[in-house]
């Protein structure tokens, strides 16, 4: 029985490839419509994958187990009362150490603010428009930090207030070059810096602020020296970090507590503070990423069944040419689910190369954009298994008619009608 089976689906083939080679002009045109249509769904799906992910390790980067004491939430829509959070005040520096006293033995906390963008200078060589961040000692414990040479601050620099920096690796390449940064000097608004190391690079990504290649960190307690490190326009923000072994939600609790207590609000008052945390911006994300694959569908979705028909038309005419030829077939004791076969594999063989072709172009275009577009571009396999299957269904449910009709021919009417 098996071997009936392979022979039949052997033959099919035959006869698939057989019409589609002599037949090479409207085969090109048909999977046209397949092509362009697989070529819609797939780059849309892979600009937003694309897009997703490097927007989600960006901010996952920041820390996915930490809490951002600020003074407005990450959470907006028609109900955001914005005039009530303006009112609040900022995360203060002192704030910290109260937080410090009391959550000592369950979370991390740590102090960072944004200073104004500036210029940096290495003798005649120079880097503008770098952001600049002060942070208090235990920063890098809440925030993934890599080295690529050098260390991070000791205790006594950032306690004391050293003129120390760390600085990102395309701040690097613009001020040293070939030359050995550690142990450099580099001049920022007329302020001497001495460099102590240098992060990995990380790459590009589309939150610029998230990314440290063009990020210079420096002690909070040196900040302080030169600007009020509790001014509004610095984006002063609070993070605390559960401790190994400690619940998210019991830090998270607490530290609403210790928030009320250290601003000293009354039960009947409201918090002045939100606990932002990466999951409230995912959720956003996910919202926003689900409306463009819903787009995506609808785009690629009309270009395909525009495919289809054209494929449902071709086949039509590909029976109507070759009746004389189902009906010396079936007088020759060919079955109807062979001819079925014949005429479905048929459609099956185009839309799957026209599709192929589709995922072809996205991949090439993903390899030609990847260093353009800011992100990493990237053809996935779970897209190319979903375009692979759109073109096989489409060729199946677009072919099904043309073959039940040619199978259902009368060998008699079918020799006659070919003549």
């Amino acid at each position: 029985m098996l071997h009936i089976y392979t022979t039949i689906i052997k033959e099919s083939l035959s006869f698939a490839l057989h019409s589609l080679w002599s037949n090479k002009l409207r085969s090109f045109l048909s999977l046209l419509g397949i092509t362009v249509g697989i070529f819609s769904i797939i780059l849309v799906f892979t600009l937003t994958d694309s897009m997703e992910r490097n927007i989600k390790t960006s901010i996952e980067s920041l820390g996915s187990d930490v809490v951002f004491v600020q003074k407005w939430p990450w959470s907006f829509g028609s109900d955001y009362p914005w005039w009530k959070y303006m009112n609040r005040p900022n995360a203060k520096f002192k704030e910290l150490e109260y937080i410090d006293r009391r959550l000592s033995n369950i979370a991390t906390p740590a102090y960072t603010i944004n200073l104004i963008p500036g210029t940096f200078k290495y003798y005649n060589n120079s880097v503008t428009n770098a952001n600049v961040q002060a942070v208090s000692h235990n920063w890098s414990q809440l925030r993934v930090v890599d080295f690529d040479k050098g260390r991070y601050f000791t205790e006594d620099e950032s306690n004391s207030g050293r003129a120390v920096a760390l600085i990102g690796s395309a701040i690097a390449d613009g001020l040293f070059g070939g030359i050995e940064p550690i142990g450099k000097y580099i001049k920022v608004k007329g302020i001497k810096l001495k460099v102590i190391g240098v992060f990995k690079r990380e790459g590009e990504s589309l939150l610029a602020s998230t990314s440290l290649d063009n990020q210079m960190i420096i002690p909070i307690n040196y900040a302080r020296n030169i600007v009020n490190i509790d001014d509004e326009r610095l984006n002063p923000t609070l993070m605390v970090k559960p401790k190994i072994g400690i619940a998210f939600e019991q830090v998270e609790s607490e530290l609403k507590s210790v928030m009320r207590a250290a601003r000293k609000l009354k039960p009947s008052q409201d918090d002045n503070f939100a606990l932002n945390k990466i999951t409230l911006i995912s959720k956003g994300l996910d919202t926003f990423f689900g409306i463009l694959t819903k787009a995506g569908w609808l785009i690629g979705g009309l270009s395909i069944l525009v495919g289809g028909f054209g494929i449902a038309n071709i086949m039509f005419v590909s029976v109507k040419e070759r009746t004389n030829q189902i009906g010396i077939q079936k007088s020759l004791g060919a079955k109807r689910y062979f001819i079925l076969t014949q005429f479905l594999f048929e459609s099956i063989i185009l839309t799957f190369i026209g599709g192929a072709l589709g995922m072809l172009i996205v991949w090439l275009l993903t390899i030609l954009l990847s260093g353009t577009v800011g992100f990493n571009l990237f053809l996935s396999s779970s897209n190319i298994f979903l375009g692979s299957v759109i073109s096989i269904t489409i060729g199946i449910v677009f072919g099904l008619i043309p073959a039940i009709n040619a199978s259902k021919l009368d060998p008699v009417e079918a020799i006659r009608t070919g003549i």
